[in-house]
């Protein structure tokens, strides 16, 4: 496997994936899919069985695809140029149903960035069980190496972009959980400008991503040898 190549799609992901955007588009999909799969799970093992009522706890991307989010915002943002950003339709949830709101609420809201870490971790150990039996790049170990890179990256973006501490977002539920309870009412009502606040600081937010997000994806290839 050429090493230059490989470094290129290794350790520096953020400045290849744009070339992939059939790819990444799959896979962003599929992960934001099971990002919201995990918080179902998580909620109806909380007590609270909406969202398998709703018929949401499946990976059929068909249930979940929100027309804005997952279509028409994402590929507006890429035509334009700009960070793009999209979403899956959220996983209903009742908090009236959780054994203990605060702190249920919380694992709700953390099951669902961990899901996109873990699966950051699985698609690097993938790379690295490629490069360990030695499958050269002629027989689509490159091609595999890529593929799994992007999942990294992807992944490693998605969840540290819904630990942005906004609300609605998956980062102000455990906020919200940790501060005092009449705190955490007021922060709570942010709710509703949360989108427009999350556009008014976009370009600051996503270059936090970008910084931590290079770190933790150099640290899973750390000793990888090219």
């Amino acid at each position: 496997m050429n090493s230059y190549m490989l470094y290129k799609h290794i350790y520096a992901p953020f400045t290849f994936i744009g070339n992939m955007w059939p790819v990444v588009a799959v896979i962003f999909f599929f992960s934001v899919v099971v990002h919201e799969v995990a918080h179902g799970v998580i909620a109806e093992r909380c007590g609270d069985d909406t969202a398998r009522a709703a018929g949401r706890i499946t990976l059929n991307p068909l249930v979940h695809i929100d027309i804005f989010g997952t279509i028409i915002v994402p590929v507006m943002m890429y035509l334009l140029g700009g960070v793009v950003i999209g979403w899956a339709k959220p996983v209903p949830v009742n908090p009236n149903n959780f054994r203990d709101i605060r702190m249920d609420t919380m694992k709700v809201g953390v099951s669902g960035p961990l899901t996109n870490f873990t699966l950051a971790v699985i698609f690097a150990l993938l790379v690295w069980l490629l490069n360990l039996a030695g499958v050269p790049g002629g027989s689509g170990g490159f091609l595999f190496t890529s593929v799994c890179a992007a999942g990294v990256a992807v992944n490693i973006v998605l969840g540290l972009f819904n630990l942005v501490p906004i609300p609605p977002m998956d980062g102000s539920r455990i906020v919200s959980a940790l501060l005092p309870e009449d705190l955490s009412r007021r922060y709570d009502r942010l709710a509703p400008y949360g989108f427009f606040i999350l556009i008014l600081m976009l370009s600051v937010i996503w270059g936090l991503i970008i910084r931590f997000g290079n770190i933790f994806y150099r640290m899973l290839f750390t000793g990888l040898p090219i």
